[in-house]
C-alpha cells in the first residue's frame, strides 16, 4: 500500500488523528498541529511544507507521523546544518529533506502514531517515498520510550542524542520542601533570588486557557515576539497562533502574568498533560534583576507542586537550568540519509557524538545543587 500524504491537518476531522495520539501529548494533537498551519505560522515562504504521512487500510487510519518538507534546517533544536554543508561541498543535495517533528516544539512526544504494527509498514515504505520524491532523507526528532522499539536496531535509522534539563517532583508539600534538599549555599543562593523579586514588587496570576482575554493574548505575543526581535530575528510563531490553540485546546494552556503596580510587565505560557508542566515562551517589556528565573522556573515549580505534577520540561538548552535543579536528560532523534556515503559518514559521527553526549551528562550532574549522599 502506498503512502499517503496529507498537506492540511484541517482538511481530516480532528478525531480521527486524536485517536492515534497517547494520553499526555498535547504537541501531538490535532488542535496544536492545525493551529500552526491555519495561523500562518508555516506559511509558503517558511520552509515548512506539512507533509503528514498517513498509513491507511480498507479506508482505516491506523498509523501516522506528523511531518513536513523542509528546505533548511531552522526551527527544529536538532542541528545538522553541518551536516548540510559538508553534504553541499561534496556536490550532494541536503534539501528538500522530510522531518517527522512538531514545528518550534524541542519537546519529546510520540512521533509514530497509531497501531505499532501499522507505523512500522509506514516506516518499512518511507525510503520508497523518498526517493519517489527526491528527497535526501527523512528525520524523526524528539521521539518518547513507546517509539524506540520501531526505530533501535533497525540499520535503516542513526540514533542521534543530545541534552535537556528537566526539574523532577519528587512529592514535595512545597517549595520549601523542595529546598530542603538542597546544598545550603544553593539553598541559600535561591531563596536569596526569589526574596529579591518579592522585594520589587511583582505579582504574579495564574490563569487557564479559558481565562485568558484576547487583549491578554495580545500582551503574550508582544512578549513572545520580543524575545526574538531583541536578537534581530523574527519570531516563527503569529499572534493568530495563540487564539487558535486557546480555542482548540484551552484545558491544557496555563499563563502566568508578572505585573508591577498593577501593570503586566512579563508573562511564561505553559501547557500541562498528564503528569507533565512543559514550559514554552516567556517575554518581557522591560529587564528586571532575577525576573526571569522567578517567571519561567520558580512559579512553575509552584505551580506543578500545588498541581501534584511529577515532571517539569522547560525546553531545550540552558545550562543555568542545573543549578536550580532541573536534571539532565537524554533526548533522541533518528535519521535516515538516501545517499549512502552521507548515511556512513553521518553514522561515524554521531558514534562520537553519542558518547560526548553521555559524558556531557555526568559532567552536568555535577554541577546539580543537590546535597551529596
Amino acid at each position: 500500500m502506498p503512502v499517503i500524504t496529507l498537506n492540511r491537518l484541517a482538511d481530516l476531522p480532528a478525531a480521527r488523528w486524536d485517536a492515534m495520539v497517547p494520553a499526555g501529548q498535547p504537541f501531538a494533537r490535532h488542535a496544536f498541529l492545525s493551529a500552526l498551519e491555519e495561523s500562518g505560522s508555516l506559511a509558503p515562504n517558511s520552509g515548512w511544507q506539512p507533509e503528514h504521512l498517513l498509513w491507511q487500510q480498507d479506508g482505516e487510519m491506523l498509523a501516522a507521523i506528523p511531518g513536513y518538507r523542509k528546505m533548511h534546517s531552522a526551527g527544529e533544536y536538532v542541528f545538522d546544518q553541518g551536516w548540510a554543508e559538508a553534504s553541499e561541498r561534496a556536490g550532494i543535495r541536503y534539501y528538500p529533506k522530510w522531518l517527522g517533528a512538531v514545528p518550534f516544539s524541542p519537546v519529546t512526544g510520540a512521533r509514530l502514531l497509531g497501531e505499532p504494527a501499522a507505523a512500522a509498514e509506514l516506516l518499512a515504505n518511507l525510503p520508497a517515498y523518498l526517493a519517489q520524491h527526491h528527497l535526501s532523507g527523512a528525520h524523526i526528532n524528539f521521539t518518547d520510550a513507546a517509539n524506540h522499539p520501531l526505530l533501535s536496531g533497525n540499520p535503516a535509522w542513526l540514533q542521534r542524542t543530545g541534552l535537556q534539563y528537566h526539574w523532577h517532583n519528587r512529592g514535595y508539600r512545597d517549595f520549601q520542601d523542595f529546598l530542603e534538599t538542597l546544598a545550603s549555599r544553593k539553598r541559600k543562593q535561591m531563596r536569596k533570588e526569589r526574596e529579591r523579586v518579592a522585594a520589587q514588587g511583582f505579582e504574579f496570576e495564574w490563569l487557564e486557557g479559558a481565562q485568558v482575554s484576547e487583549a491578554q493574548w495580545d500582551f503574550v505575543y508582544t512578549c513572545y515576539a520580543n524575545t526574538y526581535l531583541v536578537r534581530g530575528r523574527a519570531p516563527y510563531l503569529t499572534r493568530e497562533f495563540f487564539s487558535l490553540l486557546a480555542e482548540g485546546m484551552p484545558q491544557n494552556l496555563r499563563l502566568v502574568l508578572t505585573r508591577l503596580g498593577g501593570q503586566p510587565v512579563a508573562m511564561a505560557f505553559s501547557l500541562v498533560d498528564g503528569d507533565t508542566f512543559y514550559g514554552r515562551y516567556w517575554g518581557c517589556l522591560a529587564e528586571f534583576d532575577r525576573l526571569h528565573f522567578e517567571t519561567c522556573f520558580y512559579q512553575g515549580m509552584d505551580y506543578a507542586i500545588a498541581h501534584g505534577l511529577s515532571r517539569f520540561d522547560a525546553g531545550a538548552q540552558g545550562e543555568h537550568k542545573l543549578l536550580r535543579g532541573f536534571e539532565p536528560v537524554i533526548t533522541h532523534s533518528w535519521h535516515h540519509l538516501c545517499h549512502p556515503g552521507l548515511q556512513a559518514a553521518v553514522e561515524n559521527f554521531l558514534v562520537d557524538e553519542r558518547a560526548a553526549v553521555l559524558q556531557w551528562k555526568e559532567e552536568a550532574r555535577q554541577a546539580l545543587p543537590y546535597r551529596k549522599a
